[in-house]
């Protein structure tokens, strides 16, 4: 299997137990998702609680790395740095999975580790940097309080996107 098919299995797993939830949600439901065999999905993930850090680990990083390349582009000014990497962040799970997402994480941390402690430490690290000399910690922990606010309140990425733009100008406007 190739790294876009094993991306396109974790992407069809996240979708998966975003819907039914780790318990209800069956290998034989993720191999129907990303359209693979079921015995292709076990030679690749051993177990559903493998698959599961697996599919958490890809989104997580997945979305710290975009954020990066985001916040890292200095031909962009700042504002349109960080509504890109709050969009990678937060945005990509905004509307109806929001919830089912964040619930789903918190059901299961003895399969997770440390992973949702990190990866917003990782971002929250990453905003603080292109924030710069402008308070960072605190601008970095309003927008990232705000865009989690977002996330569960916006029903599409699109609302998500506009109302996290006028938030970052507010923020950083001053």
């Amino acid at each position: 299997m190739g790294s876009d098919r094993r991306t396109q299995v974790l992407d069809s797993a996240l979708e998966v137990f975003a819907r039914y939830g780790y318990r209800k949600a069956s290998m034989d439901d993720v191999a129907k998702a990303a359209d693979i065999s079921r015995p292709g999905l076990y030679f690749y993930f051993s177990s559903k609680p493998e698959l599961f850090r697996a599919t958490v680990q890809h989104s997580l990083e997945s979305s710290i790395e975009a954020a990066r390349l985001a916040l890292a582009d200095s031909r962009q000014p700042l504002r349109e740095r960080l509504i890109k990497a709050f969009d990678h962040w937060a945005g990509r799970y905004a509307g109806p999975m929001a919830a089912e997402i964040d619930a789903l994480i918190d059901s299961n941390p003895d399969l997770l580790g440390t992973m949702p402690v990190e990866y917003p430490k990782r971002f929250r690290a990453l905003v603080v940097e292109a924030i710069g000399g402008r308070s960072p910690a605190d601008v970095a922990g309003t927008l990232i309080s705000t865009a989690i606010g977002i996330k569960h309140d916006a029903e599409t990425p699109d609302e998500f996107r506009a109302r996290m733009t006028i938030a970052v100008d507010l923020y950083c406007s001053h």
